[in-house]
Parts: C-alpha cells; sequence; structure tokens
C-alpha cells in the first residue's frame, strides 16, 4: 500500500531553524544562492545560476511534493525569519550509471550560513522525518571529491561512501544511508 502523498513539505522545527514549503515569495532569495559562485562551486559543474535557472529549480522543489511526497524544503532562521539554504529529498531521474535507487538527499546552504552548524541541524530534522515517511528506509546522495565540508557533513550524519560514479562528465562519490 503506498503511503498518502502529501502536497507541501510538512513544517519541521529545530532549536533555531524552521525548514517549511517553498512560496513564491521565495524565489529572489534561491536567485541570489544560485547565483553565488561561492555557494555553486561544487555543484553542476561550478558554475552560477542565472533567474531562469533558479525558477527552474524553485518548481521542482514544489513540485516534487506534489508528485512524490517529499521533497525539498526552504530553510529560515527562527529569529528574523531569514532565508538560508535548501535541502530535502529528490528525484531527478539523473542520468548516471549505475542509477540511483533511493531518494536523493541535498543540500545547499547561502554562503552567510557556512559554518554555523545550520545543515547538520536541519539535516537531522529531515532525516528523522524521512525515516518514517520515505519509501525503501534509504537515501543516497552525491558530492564532488573536492568538496570536503560536505563529504565531513554526509558522513557526520551516518552516510557512505559506496562507489563513484561519473555524472556530467565529472567524478562524483555516490553515498548512502540507512534511514
Amino acid at each position: 500500500m503506498n503511503s498518502p502523498r502529501l502536497t507541501a513539505a510538512p513544517r519541521l522545527t529545530t532549536e533555531r531553524l524552521i525548514l517549511d514549503t517553498y512560496t513564491l515569495n521565495d524565489f529572489d532569495a534561491v536567485a541570489a544562492m544560485s547565483a553565488d559562485p561561492q555557494v555553486m562551486r561544487y555543484i553542476g559543474g561550478g558554475a552560477a545560476r542565472d533567474r531562469e535557472e533558479s525558477w527552474g529549480r524553485l518548481l521542482r522543489y514544489i513540485g516534487h511534493w506534489q508528485l512524490l511526497g517529499y521533497g525539498y524544503w526552504a530553510v529560515r532562521e527562527k529569529h528574523g525569519g531569514q532565508f538560508i539554504g535548501s535541502l530535502g529529498f529528490a528525484n531527478y531521474q539523473r542520468d548516471i550509471t549505475p542509477a540511483l535507487e533511493a531518494p536523493e538527499m541535498g543540500w545547499t546552504l547561502c554562503s552567510a550560513a557556512h559554518g554555523k552548524g545550520y545543515a547538520t541541524e536541519a539535516l537531522r530534522a529531515v532525516l528523522a522525518w524521512g525515516k518514517t515517511a520515505l519509501p525503501g528506509g534509504r537515501t543516497q546522495c552525491i558530492i564532488s571529491p573536492h568538496n570536503q565540508p560536505s563529504i565531513k557533513l554526509a558522513h557526520k550524519l551516518g552516510f557512505r561512501e559506496t562507489h563513484r560514479a561519473e555524472y556530467h562528465q565529472r567524478t562524483v562519490l555516490v553515498m548512502e544511508q540507512t534511514l
């Protein structure tokens, strides 16, 4: 039996953060984050994204919830409500061999939020949600082998490298975690 589909992200809270559904009001913040070369240096070849690509990203974040019952959350500071990033689960139908076999976890934080422990805090909340909500009881992620901060974070959260793969002519680490 399939679990009921959510059409919007459930609100999750942590000590310092609120994780919530994306809205159209988040577009400028997503576009600004995606245009930051420091944020994008290890994502998709390292190029900053323009507003058109950011619009597509926002639509994917919202659409995942509609079609799959899981997706990405907008991450905001509790105090003041400042947007600081995006994270969650996705199925991007990546052209990667071997194919990913579980929902893919990903995270992107604004450069001003780096080094504050926000990613660990938010991802722990999302993984706790995923234990009961995700199909198959596991998640995977892909990370550039040069992105040491994300590799360290993935290990801290319990991900282990399963193999390396080629994705868009670049080597990526494929990591997995049982929820």
